[in-house]
């Protein structure tokens, strides 16, 4: 009996522990089970992204690189070209296979999309491609280069060759110096545009400055909107809040549109200022920057005014109060007190407008001048005017690399100010 009740007490240990190991496996067993019904979940979500939001956009990336039209038609002419280095003498070679590359181009049309490609990576290549296919000679000229330099003198010149040795490769760099206002020489060094011939900079900043400009009209008018609806009563709260959702109700060109109505010459504002005396002659409402900020923060000001409410509404009153009482005023209160609670809703408005700001093509396109657009137009230009994805898509890459620097330095500053609170 005893031996018994000594055996039984030495196994209890192992038991215990068989116990112990069998429900840390069942608990692994069921964390994998849990994580793959879940990932099987998120399958369709996954291959959305991937197939409608990600490889679209690797692919229109890649065509800022992608060099196929001018490797296809150059191929002659790039391989006379690989063993010259200005300043030395342009290679006959190079004329003779210039002449043979022109004269297999299929028709007008690709010779027109050819000259336009090479027009963005040198002014004037368009003219000079056109105007040398057209004037060929039918029969082979004793000499090439005395044939095509008769042509147009421009072929002596070695910046012209120079693009046609750096650009014409399966892959190239063009594009995207190009959209930089950057551009290669002959001898292959990566310099700067003339000052007239500098484009794409300049509009980056532009498209920065109107985003930026309409982010803190949006965070101006929005704040003070935001607090007003955590004080309201709920039915009050509603009403408003149905004219602050308003926009989203409508088309972005009806909304557009209605403001070309309400801001031109003869429209309803100028109107109501000369009735009261105000103005004697219409004021230039539109078409310029005033109609264009004007528009993109009726836009987009709901983007601000909603992460502002979310975070205003979550504030207890009683933070004011306890402010107050001791010995605070309402000045001191709302700095110390209120406004540091509502950075992040401050941040995560000034984020959402700018960033959906540096897309607009619509509205800039509509009620602002020539000095008004942004990059989206030119993107829109590339693609459906003159047929440059190339081009196109570096200046999308540019856009893409320029806002990830600056989303991520503006996250370091929103930190960097709560830390410093």
């Amino acid at each position: 009996m005893q031996s018994e009740i000594s055996s039984a007490a030495t196994g209890s240990p192992t038991l215990a522990m068989r116990s112990a190991e069998e429900v840390r496996k069942s608990v692994r067993r069921s964390r994998r089970l849990s994580t793959l019904r879940n990932s099987v979940m998120l399958l369709p979500l996954m291959a959305l992204l991937i197939f409608a939001f990600t490889v679209p956009i690797l692919l229109f990336m890649y065509r800022s690189i992608d060099n196929g039209l001018l490797h296809r038609t150059f191929p002659q002419t790039n391989a006379a070209l690989q063993s010259w280095t200005s300043p030395a003498a342009i290679p006959d070679a190079a004329y003779a296979a210039l002449a043979a590359d022109l004269k297999a181009i299929p028709g007008s049309n690709e010779l027109a999309v050819i000259a336009r490609s090479l027009n963005n990576f040198e002014e004037g290549f368009r003219s000079l491609l056109m105007k040398t296919t057209n004037r060929l000679p039918k029969t082979e000229p004793p000499s090439w280069k005395e044939a095509l330099v008769e042509i147009d003198k421009r072929w002596l010149d070695p910046d012209r060759w120079a693009v046609l040795k750096f650009q014409t490769g399966a892959l190239t760099a063009g594009f995207v110096l190009a959209a930089g206002d950057l551009k290669q020489d002959s001898n292959g060094q990566i310099v700067r545009q003339p000052p007239e011939q500098r484009l794409y900079i300049p509009l980056l900043l532009r498209t920065f400055e109107i985003s930026l400009t309409v982010a803190v009209i949006c965070l101006l008018l929005g704040y003070p909107t935001a607090y007003v609806l955590t004080r309201l009563s709920p039915f009050m709260a509603g009403l408003l809040m149905i004219a602050v959702l308003l926009p989203f109700w409508t088309s972005l060109l009806v909304r557009t549109t209605s403001w070309i109505i309400i801001l031109q010459g003869n429209g309803p504002l100028n109107g109501l200022l000369q009735l009261a005396g105000i103005i004697q002659q219409p004021l230039e409402l539109i078409f310029n920057r005033f109609g264009t900020l004007l528009a993109m923060s009726h836009v987009l000001l709901p983007y601000m005014i909603l992460p502002l409410y979310s975070v205003m509404k979550s504030i207890p009153e009683s933070h004011m109060r306890a402010a107050h009482s001791l010995g605070a005023n309402q000045r001191t209160a709302f700095l110390r007190v209120y406004l540091p609670q509502t950075m992040p809703g401050i941040g995560a408005g000034l984020m959402f407008v700018f960033i959906l700001a540096l897309g607009y093509y619509i509205t800039p396109a509509l009620v602002g001048g020539p000095r008004d657009q942004m990059i989206s137009y030119m993107i829109t230009y590339h693609v459906n005017e003159v047929v440059n994805w190339g081009m196109a898509s570096a200046l999308g890459l540019m856009l893409l690399i320029t806002t990830i620097i600056l989303l991520v330095i503006f996250s370091r500053l929103v930190k960097l100010s709560h830390f410093m609170r």
